[in-house]
């Protein structure tokens, strides 16, 4: 029997065998010279996911929750201000992390399935006439409810206010997967993990940092050790790692990088955004409602549903486990017992996807679930066909 479980669930994605492969190395003098043509093409080739050309990248052994330590303990200051808005379970996350490293934290909340409010940011950065924040954090996808907020216009809105905050940003589920542009959005942190787009095991926390952020540890004095950036920046200079690097992972990343800029970073969003749009067709056959309260926000790499009244979304999510192997997201924070998601992230198919819907199809069948049983799987598999690209002239 195949031990593979498909995963449609926002992260740890579908591993390709070819990663696999490339992280089955022995193991490396990490002190040699050789070492220094392994990683240093890993770091220029996450600039080109990230979007920038004058940042630095940082690879710490962690899971992007470090990579958000390493954000705050590098910049901010016990006491500093922060402005934040809870949307969903990832961004309260990072409030409780700034709360317990003694951040003074502005929480905006909105309603779960909206995005990153860029109005109330700039009608609150407006008012800070003293400049006492001194960060914005953001997530970008929010994997909760599978929204996707507009970076550009967040930068817009602290720009419009003349404020010199730090902007920070979650993109731990939405890089190399959706655009993310750290230059042109202004982006002053970007935190991600190997475990989603990238296609890997969890334990990268990957960062692109500017050079605002850079200048701002030397006024920073939240403490670190093991994610200072300045260790980081020395080695790295050399080609190498402050302590022991996690090798098998970094030979995975040189791999991952090799596949995505074969197919092409525009072919890999377009194929994202196709994907999802299959989901998204599926779900309304189905008459259910996605979370995510508006289409511009919609996010390509997770769809999160809202079950009909009187279900329990996580008896659904775990009856398909059981019952058909399958893994989907059970509902998270506000969404628990209310909503499931499905990851189409990472290394999938059309066939792949529609694999997924059949199965989630079944499991609501079987739990007497209000719906046609194929429906979504031919609304599906309708606008796979319509928007497959057309075959080569010279095809057989």
């Amino acid at each position: 029997m195949s031990d593979q479980n498909p995963l449609f669930i926002p992260g740890p994605t579908n591993m390709p065998d070819r990663l696999r492969q490339a992280m089955q190395v022995q193991s490396q003098d990490h002190r040699a010279p050789d070492f220094a043509q392994t990683f240093l093409p890993v770091l220029e080739g996450c600039k080109r996911v990230f979007g920038t050309e004058e940042g630095d990248i940082f690879l710490f052994p962690a899971s992007g929750t470090g990579g958000w330590e390493a954000a705050i303990t590098n910049t901010l200051s016990p006491g500093d201000k922060v402005l934040i808005a809870r949307y969903g379970m990832f961004s309260h996350r990072w409030i409780d992390m700034c709360e317990r490293h003694g951040l003074d934290v502005h929480v905006i909340d909105c309603a779960w399935g909206t995005g990153a409010p860029a109005a109330l940011f700039q009608h609150v950065l407006e008012a800070d006439a003293g400049h006492r924040i001194k960060a914005v954090l953001v997530t970008h996808n929010e994997t909760a409810t599978g929204v996707r907020s507009d970076i550009a216009a967040v930068r817009t809105a602290i720009a419009a206010a003349s404020h010199p905050a730090l902007l920070m940003v979650d993109c731990v589920s939405s890089l190399a997967s959706m655009p993310f542009e750290m230059d042109a959005w202004g982006v002053d942190i970007a935190v991600s993990g190997s475990q989603k787009g990238f296609m890997l095991a969890t334990g990268l926390a990957i960062l692109g940092v500017s050079r605002k952020a850079i200048a701002a540890i030397e006024t920073a004095r939240l403490p670190r050790t093991f994610f200072d950036f300045r260790d980081m920046t020395s080695a790295n200079a050399k080609g190498g790692f402050p302590y022991t690097p996690p090798l098998q992972l970094i030979h995975g990343m040189r791999e991952s990088l090799e596949m995505l800029f074969e197919e092409g970073l525009d072919a890999v969003y377009a194929r994202h955004h196709r994907l999802a749009e299959g989901v998204r067709r599926a779900v309304s056959a189905w008459g259910l409602d996605l979370v995510a309260q508006s289409p511009e926000i919609y996010s390509d790499t997770v769809s999160a549903i809202y079950v009909p009244e009187g279900f329990n979304s996580n008896a659904l999510t775990a009856h398909a486990y059981h019952a058909y192997g399958v893994s989907f997201g059970v509902g998270l924070g506000q969404m628990d017992g209310k909503a499931f998601r499905i990851g189409h992230l990472g290394s999938l198919t059309d066939v792949m996807v529609l694999s997924g819907l059949a199965a989630i199809e079944m499991a609501m069948a079987d739990l007497d679930y209000p719906i046609t049983l194929g429906s979504g799987m031919v609304a599906a598999q309708n606008y796979f066909r319509q928007s497959r690209a057309p075959a080569p002239a010279n095809a057989v």
